[in-house]
């Protein structure tokens, strides 16, 4: 008998249809998560407030039938479920409350500090970059060599090495021992303008920050490029005639930043993360230090507020690095199908 005829393969969307679809696929995955990282957190915090926020907001001289009434007036007595009902609903109107212990609003606030982080985070990346991407082609090219054990070497132990660590190293040296360098940064709460015209109180917190991410992406970029030298591509190139330096930047450098350029999009809440811990230490007055000291005063509301902008922030990165993976290599378009 003859074989049956194969077969044939339906009509390919088009990528343009497909990548709409995909992203309203990871649209509605990016609120799911923010909505159970708000639970999870509200769930947290429940657990460590056991008597609700007003014990922390009226202080250890209020007795309990003080702290009850404050947690009755403003809705703390209610089921757990009941409070987050009404958080959410409070959010979907573009309400994240009132702090407890600032006469502003959660959302002035956040606006205030975000800008702010925004700031610290960015010229942090900008420098790591333009460290780190040299240093992992540098690296790449003299694999084996002294050079490469050394740098490896100084990269774990950057990596390794706990950020308020590091940022009290670069104050006992640069601050203290050398006073080169103020260690904190403007008291209040100066805009972003006033710091850009002050660029030494920025120094300490920029190295800080700065240095961890040299050592994540100059080993991200030095894997890459090792990768993509033992390609067949670049034997080919080699064997008819074009210098290893030539086939290393028109082409080795170009295919090795893909993944690193979409990890940014993974790295951005971490930076969020780092960025707590640099603040807090150096007295940065951004979203790190607003999260901190909410969390001392018991600040419920700004804490939850911090935390949205975090998981918002995490759920962004996360998209944004997919869909740069997508734009930047054509053989990752499968994956949105």
């Amino acid at each position: 008998m003859p074989a049956a005829p194969a077969a044939k393969a339906g009509p390919r969307r088009p990528f343009r249809t497909t990548f709409w679809w995909y992203l309203i696929k990871r649209l509605g995955q990016a609120v799911l998560v923010i909505v159970i990282v708000t639970i999870i957190v509200f769930w947290l915090l429940h657990l460590a407030m056991p008597d609700g926020p007003g014990a922390g907001v009226l202080g250890m001289q209020a007795d309990q039938a003080q702290i009850d009434r404050w947690n009755q007036d403003h809705g703390f007595d209610l089921p757990l479920w009941h409070q987050y009902l009404n958080y959410l609903v409070q959010v979907s109107h573009g309400d994240f409350g009132q702090s407890f212990k600032q006469a502003s609003t959660v959302g002035a606030l956040i606006a205030l500090r975000l800008p702010k982080t925004l700031l610290l985070a960015g010229i942090c990346i900008v420098i790591a970059l333009a460290v780190a991407l040299p240093m992992g082609i540098f690296q790449a090219t003299r694999r084996g060599k002294v050079a490469d054990y050394v740098l490896t070497w100084l990269n774990f132990l950057v990596y390794s090495t706990p950020s308020f660590f590091l940022g009290l190293i670069v104050i006992i040296v640069f601050s203290q021992k050398l006073g080169w360098l103020p260690a904190t940064a403007p008291s209040g709460n100066p805009t972003v303008l006033a710091l850009l015209e002050q660029p030494r109180v920025m120094v300490l917190p920029v190295i800080t920050g700065t240095l961890g991410t040299i050592a994540t992406f100059s080993r991200y970029m030095r894997s890459a490029t090792i990768d993509n030298l033992s390609e067949d591509y670049v034997r080919t190139a080699r064997s008819k005639g074009t210098s290893r330096a030539r086939v290393i930047t028109r082409h080795v450098v170009r295919n090795s930043l893909t993944p690193v350029i979409a990890m940014l999009g993974y790295y951005l809440p971490v930076m969020f993360g780092g960025m707590l811990v640099v603040e807090s230490l150096f007295n940065y007055p951004g979203m790190g230090l607003l999260f901190w000291r909410s969390a001392q005063q018991g600040d419920y509301p700004v804490l939850l507020g911090c935390i949205l902008v975090i998981a918002l922030a995490t759920v962004v990165g996360s998209l944004l690095a997919d869909l740069i993976q997508a734009g930047l290599d054509p053989r990752t378009r499968g994956s949105l199908e």
